[in-house]
């Protein structure tokens, strides 16, 4: 129970401690409070023309408040005589359904005088005399805590209102009665006899007039009158009264009498149909008392519209709007999908249905819900004939949320997010600015990243990945299950496999994304094979919980009461117009309403203001003919409007569902559409569109827009929209006009064949499409601005690439630009080979040549990469070999490192290359390098690096020098050069923020960390690693992204950069990424790193995958070419990392023998696998007494002075670890314990929690040997909350026992035996398997 209702249920309690209740008999009650009602409306007359609105309005809701606590009495009676039965209490005369029978229980609040009792206290009951029978009457208190005082409640007069016998009547006794549904009327009156009698209760409390119609009702065995004909009136509209009766006659007076009493048509009719009850009259009679309950608590639960009378003139239906009928089941699941997202684990939902069955009004009623979590709610309809592709309608309700998150935080909680997204996106931040340009609102700092567009190159990596993963990234930061999101995709039917590809981004995210997917599609449009089913298909192998439920028409029921609440009727009184009406329309909401306003506007529905009702003619509208679709209806009314109506409808129908304002307003400026904003007020007021809270006029269905469409003749509507667009190019020509732009070039473009034949437009047109592409490039919607350019080329002339040669090489190449990105490779490849063939010199053919060899490297096909880079060089002067032998690269380093010393320096690292030749050259040197990594020996690039490197040496620096001078370290990097090769790195890094894109920066921070890198903090570089990763996959350059991936994996594993549980939760997410991106060369290394990860934590029982399949090829370099010996080293550094934590003495030992003959010697790595060498061959010397490995133990920590002189964060612990325990095996056992505290105090400085902890495990075991158990406990536990921290379960568990064993009993070597030897291999830390084996021997 929440605490508000908890609050309501206590204040109830100290409410009813405070009140007492009393019994006024009915007749009483009426009199004082038809008093009471008398005093107020003489008190308004004395006052006549001085009477304010306020006090007059007051007055009335006086009397109104009075008519319901009457209605709520009369509920309370009927509700008595309904349980009277089950209760038995016998109904066997006349005088126990009277009005001196019943009295009224009301609360009496404390310290009120007499005279203000009545009007101000509430009723509480009903109670019936003669049997002692009572009722409360109340509103739940859980529906009254939902409205805050002096909130919404405070302004509406309704109230769901229960009764609920008294406990202690549940004990009277009594006869049987008839007084229900299965009575046949023998010793007790019968039903029609009590509907009787209530009638004459309803007429004296409503009108305080004790006379009442001649009793001539039959009685007992009297015979029962005939049934009148349906067909007759209910009120005689001329004589005003209505008879009844087998042998006489009785009437009431007639509605206009009553009402002169101030007694609604809605009571009036009650008791008209109480009394046809009695007659047997057929009708609108009641069959039960039950069914005038059910009258009676709708007439309470919504007074406004079942209760008071209504002013007759210009009514109207009053349909509810903003309800959902029917559709119970349907919300609660909503519902019950949203709260488990509120968890923090995002959902999807998935709604079918035919249009107007209700799909969006469905997902309206979690709007509120989702606001009051303080999460979002975004919206975009796709719409077929919409200017913008779906991609570009996902992009843009991620932009609308920007202004929501503005609204929302607070100034602290802006300033928290911007910092937030600066940190996360550092360099990217730009790029997300391209795409969401609201982002800008978020910071002042990012107000200037607006319309900041990188060069022209990066989009020809960019594609739908890149884009969904650049707003995956700021979806991440912006949700959390404290502000979940809510993405509502309308029409998916409309729908691509890009824009539903960014929704299965979001949502198969495990990276912290709190993501509630809602889309809606008419099912009776989609067919198989479309992208819905392929995102689910993709959902549920992401393993994301999805639900799909599909809506059809309301049934009857339901339907009747939307019947109902439209006419202010009783649902039993419009039955059979429902009934019609659900033959008719098959129950579509829509449709309902649109059948029932026609019905109204041919007057087969009127309101009838005598009697205070709606009323139809069953037969003609039964005659109606009518198909079972709801266009011809909307197309009749439409054909009615006004003209500057109809027009503004027929314009609107041509831009799509929505159009912005300003449009209209361009429109309006020509003749011959100048009547559109005027049409627009009519369209507005007759309710076909609406006008948004961002300027944007929507009509108000589709299907409106359908009929709206269609006024159009459809050999007409291309000239329509032809017209539009030059209409609209005319007035917008030189203004910027933003996205509008789309809306120009998609109308005019329907005028093809005419442009075509107009040689003046051909040029304009063409410029015109161009542009909107290029806008579309700048918001990253790559697919629909292949769409413009592809239009752009169309219109060019046949003789274009020679009499607009530069028109036609531009857009030649940003379509096929364009079309890469959209991964429409076939187009852009035949658009390339264009451009080569028709390009008038080598110049102007390099762009298409370099993209080419981008996309060879994309698909995999390095070797075609390499071929057309080597062509390429040779045509630009260059002599590139056939052959590259290894002597030859031998040469070239000591050169290039030369050549680096004499002009290194501020002033080179200032010069620019200015010449473009040479700068193309070092270009296609650089994806020839690239390429040569994957298809040739390891030389080969080397080659070419070296190659980059002297020609910017020589002649200045440019675009792709960064990365030349790190490919350049990563290759020439060993121990005893570091220094020297750290400052060609660093330079580099200093170069690429000058001159680097997005993804360049990402290709000189993968190739740092692969080589001097190493001389920087492990922790720092994995961060760095990170980040890198998500900048290459949002400038598209999906290759390097993941070997970043892949060296943070790596790094975060030997350096403990977070705790094993998270590195595996990220590991998976990257092997997902993989999978989704069909990579297989980087998979190899992560499952790799995987897998001792997973053994790290529990030897893999819960944590483990069917991997081994993937890498177990390792030792056959040759079947992966070019990677094979990087796998294989890797593959032998992680058996050297996880034998020895393990406790494999001997395995450790072979792997790394293994490992120092395939690696390449002086690279850091290697000082990583030297330390847990050197401190297996210390636990074997004093296993097994053998001191003939203490000369490579001395050579090992030589080596490690070395590395630690020049990567202290790295390898200072690594380094004193060992120096402690060579110090403990030859007896220095002062400058040990000294040394081992050293080593943990550098470990945890260098937040090495994994080394600290086996710094501290090694110094316990030594402490122990020495006899020191105090200090030896001490270190243990120390070690174990490392572990713990690690969050290695195995070694916290082995530590745990060691620590319980000090606590039993003085440890021994059978102590330790019993132990730990069965452990064997299963031994979480080789310290303790080592140590332990130690303490056997001796």
């Amino acid at each position: 129970m929440s605490k508000k209702l908890l609050m309501a249920a206590a204040d109830a309690a100290s409410a009813a401690a405070k009140e007492e209740h009393i019994q006024i008999p009915l007749r009483n009650w009426i009199d004082v409070e038809d008093t009471d009602n008398f005093l107020t409306a003489a008190s308004e007359k004395s006052q006549l023309l001085d009477v304010s609105k306020s006090r007059s309005d007051k007055n009335i809701r006086r009397r109104k408040e009075s008519m319901i606590r009457k209605v709520t009495v009369a509920y309370g009676i009927v509700e008595l005589l309904v349980r009277c039965p089950n209760n038995n209490v016998a109904l066997d005369d006349d005088t126990k359904i009277g009005i001196d029978n019943f009295a009224v229980c009301v609360y009496k609040k404390r310290g009120k005088s007499s005279s203000q009792q009545q009007q101000s206290d509430d009723i509480r009951g009903v109670r019936m005399l003669s049997s002692g029978l009572s009722l409360s009457i109340e509103e739940p208190s859980y529906l009254s805590c939902l409205f805050e005082e002096g909130g919404e409640k405070d302004d509406q007069m309704g109230r769901y209102l229960e009764v609920e016998l008294d406990a202690a009547d549940a004990l009277l006794g009594g006869f049987k009665t008839d007084c229900s549904d299965s009575a046949e009327g023998k010793e007790v009156i019968s039903i029609h006899r009590c509907h009787y009698l209530l009638a004459k209760i309803l007429h004296e409390l409503f009108t305080h007039n004790e006379e009442f119609p001649d009793d001539n009702h039959h009685h007992g065995d009297d015979e029962p009158a005939p049934k009148k004909a349906k067909t007759e009136p209910l009120l005689d509209r001329e004589e005003g009264v209505a008879g009844v009766g087998k042998s006489g006659s009785a009437s009431i007076p007639s509605i206009e009498q009553m009402q002169q009493w101030g007694v609604p048509a809605s009571i009036c009719r009650m008791m008209q149909n109480l009394l046809e009850s009695a007659a047997e009259s057929g009708g609108d009679s009641y069959k039960t008392m039950g069914e005038v309950g059910e009258d009676l608590h709708l007439l309470l639960f919504d007074p406004d519209r079942f209760l008071f009378d209504h002013d007759a003139d210009n009514m109207q239906l009053q349909y509810r709007k903003e309800k959902l009928y029917g559709r119970d089941k349907e919300e609660t699941l909503i519902t019950d999908t949203f709260c488990r997202v509120t968890r923090g684990q995002s959902e999807a939902f998935f709604i079918g249905g035919f249009s107007g069955s209700g799909k969006s009004m469905l997902v309206d009623t979690l709007r509120v819900r989702v606001k009051n979590v303080g999460g979002y709610v975004i919206k975009h309809k796709f719409d077929a004939m919409s200017q913008v592709t779906p991609l570009s309608g996902v992009i843009a309700a991620v932009n609308q949320l920007c202004l929501m998150i503005k609204r929302r935080l607070t100034s602290k909680s802006l300033t928290a997010l911007s910092k937030k997204l600066k940190n996360a996106f550092g360099a990217d931040i730009g790029l997300l600015a391209r795409m969401l340009p609201n982002v800008c609102v978020l910071s002042p700092e990012f107000s200037s990243l607006t319309g900041e567009v990188e060069d022209e190159n990066t989009s020809d990596k960019m594609n739908v990945r890149s884009v969904s993963f650049t707003l995956l990234r700021f979806i991440r930061l912006v949700s959390s299950p404290k502000r979940p999101i809510m993405l509502f995709l309308d029409d998916l039917q409309w729908a691509d496999d890009t824009a539903l590809d960014v929704v299965h981004t979001f949502l198969s995210d495990t990276m912290g994304s709190c993501m509630f997917f809602v889309g809606t599609y008419r099912d009776n449009e989609v067919q198989i094979g479309h992208a819905i089913f392929d995102l689910l298909q993709k959902l549920e192998t992401s393993n994301v919980p999805t639900t799909k439920v599909s809506l059809t028409g309301l049934d009857r029921g339901d339907l009747n009461k939307m019947m109902s609440d439209s006419l202010g009727l009783y649902p039993r009184i419009c039955k059979s117009l429902s009934d019609i009406v659900f033959q008719k329309t098959k129950g579509n909401p829509f449709f309902v309403l649109e059948f029932i306003q026609s019905l109204q506007s041919r007057d087969l529905l009127q309101y009838d203001s005598c009697q205070k009702r709606w009323l139809w003619n069953e037969d003609a509208i039964r005659a109606e003919e009518i198909t079972d679709n709801v266009l011809h209806l909307l197309s009749s009314k439409l054909n009615q409007l006004p003209n500057e109506v109809r027009l503004l409808l027929k314009v609107m129908a041509c831009f799509g569902t929505s159009t912005n304002e300003s449009v209209i307003g361009y429109l309006s400026e020509s003749p011959e559409y100048a009547g559109v904003r005027n049409g627009l007020e009519g369209a507005i007021s007759d309710g076909f569109v609406e006008l948004d809270a961002e300027e944007y006029i929507k009509f108000v269905h589709d299907k409106v827009r359908e009929a709206a469409f269609n006024l159009t003749p459809d050999k007409d509507k291309k000239q329509l929209h032809y017209n539009l667009g030059k209409t609209l190019y005319s007035i917008c020509e030189g203004k910027d006009v933003g996205n509008t732009i789309f809306l120009i070039a998609s109308q005019i473009n329907h005028g093809k064949e005419s442009i075509e034949k107009d040689a003046a437009l051909r040029i304009p047109v063409a410029k015109l499409n161009m542009k909107a592409g290029k806008k579309a490039l700048d918001g990253c919607d790559h697919k629909m601005a292949y769409f413009y350019f592809f239009a752009a080329v169309s219109f060019l002339p046949d003789d274009g690439w020679e009499s607009y040669y530069d028109l036609s090489l531009r857009l030649n190449l940003l379509m096929a630009r364009a079309a890469n990105s959209s991964c429409k490779y076939d187009e852009a490849e035949l658009t390339l080979q264009r451009i080569c063939k028709r390009a008038r010199c080598l110049q102007d053919k390099l762009p298409a040549y370099f993209l080419m060899v981008t996309m060879f490297l994309a698909q995999g096909h390095p070797n075609q990469a390499c071929d057309t880079c080597s062509s390429i060089l040779t045509q630009l002067g260059e002599t590139v070999p056939e052959t590259v032998t290894i002597e030859m690269v031998g040469d070239m380093i000591p050169e290039t490192l030369s050549m680096y010393s004499e002009v290194y320096g501020d002033n080179w690292l200032g010069k620019k290359m200015e010449d473009s030749t040479l700068c193309n050259i070092v270009k296609f040197y650089s994806a020839m390098a690239t390429a040569a990594y994957f298809c040739k020996p390891l030389h080969h690039g080397a080659y070419f690096v070296c190659k980059m490197v002297q020609l910017s040496l020589r002649n200045g620096v440019c675009q792709y020098t960064p990365l030349a001078l790190m490919q350049l370290s990563s290759i020439v990097i060993r121990i005893d050069n570091a220094a020297f090769v750290h400052r060609i790195a660093k330079s580099a890094l200093v170069l690429s923020e000058k001159f680097g894109s997005s993804d360049e920066k990402t290709e000189v921070l993968v190739n740092y960390y692969i080589g001097a890198g190493h001389i920087d903090s492990y922790q720092l570089g994995a961060n760095q690693l990170r980040r890198g990763f998500s900048s290459g996959l949002s400038s598209g350059n999906a290759s390097t992204a993941f070997l970043c991936a892949g060296q943070w994996a790596n790094l975060s594993t030997i350096s403990a950069e977070i705790d094993l549980p998270s590195l595996l939760r990220e590991m998976d997410y990257y092997l997902h990424l993989l999978e989704l991106y069909k990579s297989e060369l980087i998979k190899k290394f992560i499952l790799c790193y995987r897998e001792t990860v997973s053994t790290l934590i529990d030897r893999g029982q819960t944590t483990a995958i069917d991997a081994k399949l993937s890498y177990a090829d390792v030792s056959d370099p040759g079947r992966d070419p070019g990677t094979g010996n990087k796998l294989l080293e890797m593959f032998y550094f992680h058996q050297v990392f996880r034998n020895y934590w393990l406790g494999y003495s001997e395995r450790c030992h072979h792997y790394a023998t293994k490992f120092f003959t395939v690696s390449k010697p002086g690279h850091f790595r290697i000082y990583v696998i030297k330390f847990y060498h050197g401190l297996n061959s210390i636990d074997k010397i004093r296993k097994q007494a053998n001191y003939n490995k203490m000369k490579e133990v001395s050579e090992i920590i030589a080596a490690m002075k070395v590395a630690a002189s020049h990567a202290e964060s790295n390898f200072r612990n690594k380094l004193e670890l060992l120096e402690a325990e060579q110090y403990g095996i030859t007896g220095r056992r002062d400058l040990a314990l000294h040394t081992y505290d050293t080593a943990i105090a550098s470990a945890q400085k260098a937040n090495f929690i994994h080394e600290q902890g086996l710094a501290c495990e090694k110094a316990g075991f030594y402490c122990k040997r020495m006899k020191y158990n105090e200090k030896s406990l001490s270190y243990f536990n120390q070690a174990r909350e490392c572990y713990e921290k690690w969050g290695s379960t195995e070694l916290k568990s082995c530590l745990s026992n060691v620590t319980i064993e000090f606590g039993q009993k003085e440890l021994c070597e059978s102590s330790f035996s019993d132990k730990f030897g069965s452990l064997g291999a299963h031994s979480a830390g080789l310290g303790v398997i080592l140590e332990l084996e130690l303490l056997g021997r001796e």
